[in-house]
């Protein structure tokens, strides 16, 4: 008998009992305790908040126990300081395409030198901010450079 002729003959088995059942019932596995999920589930009962006689909200007193599970994300890290460079070259960037595209909306009759200026700033924005860029890692990482291979 060859490999192929065993194979064909599995595979036949395999699609042969496609319809059948299991011999063995999966509810007579042993299951675990901890798995075990209550037959009722516990239900919490929402009062809606007291209104007083000017119908101002008046908030119920809170247990230690209702933040329980609730995820208080920490406060951000602040946002890290742009020197004058930079922030000129990012107005450029901008600015220049900005001020194209609020001329041709608003139909402005747009002179050559502004057209120059928008053009030059868009692409001295970019060229700077590319430069300014590089391509080494930050001064501020320490001794520890990761994995350099």
């Amino acid at each position: 008998m060859t490999p192929q002729s065993d194979e064909d003959e599995v595979w036949r088995q395999i699609v042969a009992s496609f319809n059948d059942t299991a011999e063995r019932d999966s509810a007579d596995q042993p299951w675990p305790d901890s798995e075990n999920v209550p037959v009722e589930p516990t239900r919490r009962v929402v009062k809606p908040p007291e209104v007083d006689e000017l119908d101002d909200v008046v908030e119920p007193d809170r247990d230690e126990d209702d933040d329980e599970g609730h995820y208080t994300p920490p406060a951000p890290p602040p946002l890290p300081k742009v020197d004058l460079t930079t922030k000129i070259a990012w107005v450029a960037l901008f600015g220049g395409p900005a001020y194209l595209l609020v001329a041709a909306m608003a139909n402005w009759e747009m002179q050559g030198w502004a057209l120059f200026a928008a053009v030059a700033a868009f692409i001295g924005g970019f060229v700077a901010l590319v430069v300014r860029m590089g391509d080494g890692p930050p001064n501020d990482s320490g001794w520890d450079d990761g994995a350099v291979l």
